[in-house]
This record gives structure tokens, C-alpha cells and sequence, in this order.
């Protein structure tokens, strides 16, 4: 893997106790759809403010992902939240698309984290899984996020109660589906901007 510090070196890791039952939604379905907002703030972007989506295909979470790319800069850290199968890395594979990154975006599940450098003059991605990380902040450490974090846009899946002291200013992006046994494609998508960087962000420009 490579790194785009001389400290990021994440460790790999054996899998363990994830779900093996996981389905494999983050594949796009080839149907067409759309999405739409479906209740966001209104008025100017402030600190908290937060926009509500409806995602109706993986096709169109790809394209929710490059729209939002275009928002990403260096020292961005997005956290996404979903139940399994709810559609983050399809989203995160769209950020790649965006952000114009070297390599398939796949699901980082037994890597914990995998960089993907630039093709132009961007940042690159850190893609991060903390599935199976239970020490929070302190675990984490380990991946050096806080080195990579200035330079990179890290998006982190599952990093509920474990990387928020990385910084106040983050994305917090929570994807909901249907669960139990369904073939329903239809995501409700809640983005909520946290601190000053997020402030000074539109987010309402996704629902165009």
C-alpha cells in the first residue's frame, strides 16, 4: 500500500468478527434513478447545517459521491454511517472518481485503510474501515490519520466514537436504507457539516 507520508504506514490486519453474512450492495446496478433533496435547512451554510437527500440508485450514490468531491479539499475528514450495505463505499468509490485518485475504490475491510495518491495536483484519499477498531482515538493512532489528515481528504467508515478528536471540522454523511430482506435501492442520505470549514461550505449545492 502506498502512503503519502513517510509515517502513514496503516497496519494490516487478519479479519476478525466481521459479519461474513455482509451483502455486496456497493456494486452499481446499472438502473437509472436519481436523487432529490427531501427536507434541508434552509438560508446560508452554517456551522451544523445539515441536508437531507433521497438516493434512489448505486448509480446515482456514485454520482452524489463525485458531486461532493468537488466540494473536498486537503484536511477534509468525512465520516460515513449506514447500516451493512447502505452504500459507503459506493459513495466513497464516486469520491475517488471526483477527486480524480489512482486505483479502484474498494472496501478496505481487512487493510483498514488504503491510500490512493493523486493523478493531478489533488489530494489523495485515505480511505478508512474501522469496522474492527474498538480502542477508539487510541487505536487509531496507530494508522497515523493525524499525519495524513493536512495533506489528505480521509473518509472513514464506522468511525463513530472513534476518530471525532482528529478534528472539530468535519462531514458527517449517515446513509439510510430499508432493512431486512429487500432489494429496495432507494437511500435516504442526512450530510451534516461540523465547525467553520463547514460553515463556509454550501451544501445545498448537492440537491441541485
Amino acid at each position: 500500500m502506498e502512503a503519502p507520508a513517510a509515517r502513514h504506514n496503516p497496519a494490516e490486519h487478519e479479519p476478525s468478527g466481521r459479519p461474513t453474512d455482509q451483502p455486496a450492495p456497493d456494486q452499481p446496478s446499472g438502473k437509472s434513478g436519481s436523487f432529490e433533496p427531501s427536507g434541508q435547512s434552509g438560508g446560508s451554510a452554517q456551522a451544523g447545517q445539515t441536508v437531507e437527500l433521497t438516493v434512489t440508485s448505486a448509480d446515482r450514490m456514485r454520482e452524489l459521491g463525485r458531486t461532493l468531491a468537488k466540494l473536498l479539499r486537503a484536511g477534509d475528514l468525512v465520516m460515513l454511517s449506514g447500516e451493512l450495505g447502505a452504500g459507503k463505499t459506493t459513495l466513497t468509490r464516486g469520491l475517488g472518481e471526483g477527486l480524480g485518485v489512482r486505483g479502484a475504490v474498494t472496501s478496505p475491510t481487512f487493510v483498514i485503510a488504503r491510500v490512493h495518491p493523486s493523478l493531478g495536483d489533488g489530494p489523495p484519499l485515505v480511505h478508512v474501515d474501522a469496522y474492527r477498531l474498538s480502542a477508539g482515538l487510541d487505536e487509531m493512532e496507530d494508522l497515523d490519520l493525524d499525519v495524513s489528515l493536512p495533506e489528505s481528504v480521509v473518509v472513514v467508515e464506522w468511525g463513530e466514537g472513534k476518530v471525532e478528536e482528529l478534528t472539530d471540522e468535519r462531514l458527517q454523511v449517515v446513509i439510510h436504507r430499508a432493512v431486512g430482506d429487500t432489494t429496495d435501492e432507494v437511500r435516504h442520505v442526512t450530510l451534516t457539516g461540523l465547525g467553520e470549514r463547514w460553515a463556509e461550505t454550501d451544501l445545498s449545492v448537492l440537491s441541485a
